[in-house]
């Protein structure tokens, strides 16, 4: 059976990641395919990388002191959390047993895959990966490169790597991106149009998630309100869940909040089932809004709060194509809040697999 290695970002840590690594898996293993996802071991970091973000620490003394103490603090507990993500992977996953990295590409690499896939997830993202060519697959022959849906997760390129990412780009045989912004950076950097695709988590049904799904061992078995932040929460935001809860009596489950330990611990399989029972759902996370689309989840969207260059285009993206804008922080009113129209939600959805699928069998078709 011919076979594709799956290059992304790797890890036990965030929800959205492992989710998409499982759907672009799915969708690609629909083509007749034995589908693996390539460990990539992570090489020193770039030295104009670091320096990037050294100097946005630098800026906030007080937030580096409190980084510090949070990293020792969770570091028993993120320990479990980690375990748990990689038993789900272990589970539905197909990953490599060995690693690559830019100064460690086995000779046989080449001979074992048919095609390589970048996608879906943040790989364009400069400070995510430190600008490795890795994730724009240049190991390969051009002919085996594939893009699907892949985030630049910022607006613009930073001019430390803009002359490495246009080369890139440019020897990319079939090019895709996941929100309008990251097609613009194409555009802008080498002339070439890319399509903009749906990522990978949109073009699993709700049953096939449903289907891996389970609730947590103490889920809450009174109605709640559930958050997933990546950033900090706003103070505004905290208010107006704080009233939301007494004024409709609703349980607060904060999914990535230290202070709830036992909810810090739930594990990707977990967070489905969490999103698909909440009352309401408030987030700043890009893969927390797309669930709530499938599961038709009320849910409220906040920007988020960070030092690196703005992260929002792929949400803003997403609600405008579902023709859900009005469920940013900024345009609810709370007569509305559990009100979602999600009555074109999956005409909108089966139009973007059919694009999806379309393109797929075009790249996989040689």
């Amino acid at each position: 059976m011919k076979k594709i290695g799956i290059i992304t970002l790797n890890g036990y840590f965030n929800y959205g990641n492992r989710l998409q690594n499982f759907a672009l898996q799915e969708s690609l293993k629909k083509y007749n395919f034995e589908v693996e996802t390539v460990w990539i071991e992570k090489d020193r970091i770039n030295n104009k990388a670091k320096s990037n973000k050294l100097q946005t620490v630098v800026k906030n003394p007080k937030s580096l002191i409190k980084k510090v103490y949070t990293k020792a603090y969770l570091n028993p507990l993120n320990e479990k959390r980690k375990f748990r993500f990689k038993q789900f992977s272990n589970q539905f996953i197909n990953e490599t047993t060995t690693s690559i990295s830019e100064a460690n590409l086995p000779t046989d690499l080449l001979n074992e895959y048919d095609y390589f896939v970048t996608g879906s997830d943040q790989v364009w993202n400069p400070y995510f990966t430190n600008a490795s060519s890795l994730y724009f697959l240049t190991f390969a022959p051009r002919e085996k490169r594939i893009a699907y849906s892949p985030s630049f997760g910022i607006s613009e390129i930073p001019t430390w790597c803009e002359s490495e990412f246009k080369e890139w780009l440019k020897g990319m045989e079939h090019i895709s991106v996941r929100e309008d912004a990251g097609a613009e950076i194409i555009r802008n950097l080498t002339g070439r149009e890319a399509e903009v695709l749906a990522d990978p988590t949109l073009l699993l049904s709700k049953e096939s998630w449903l289907s891996i799904a389970k609730p947590f061992s103490n889920k809450p078995k009174e109605s709640y309100l559930l958050t997933y932040f990546l950033g900090e929460i706003p103070v505004d935001t905290k208010i107006l869940i704080n009233d939301i809860s007494n004024k409709y009596n609703l349980k607060v489950v904060n999914l990535a909040q230290v202070k709830q330990r036992k909810y810090y611990l739930t594990d990707p399989a977990e967070f489905l089932d969490f999103i698909n029972s909440a009352t309401l759902f408030f987030t700043d996370s890009f893969h927390g809004s797309v669930f709530s689309l499938l599961f038709e989840t009320p849910f409220v969207i906040t920007n988020r709060k960070g030092s690196i260059p703005s992260m929002n285009s792929r949400i803003q993206t997403l609600l405008s194509k579902y023709g859900l804008e009005d469920r940013h922080i900024s345009k609810i009113k709370d007569t509305d809040i559990f009100n979602v129209d999600f009555t074109y939600v999956e005409t909108i959805l089966n139009d973007e697999r059919s694009k999806a699928n379309e393109y797929l069998a075009k790249a996989l078709s040689k």
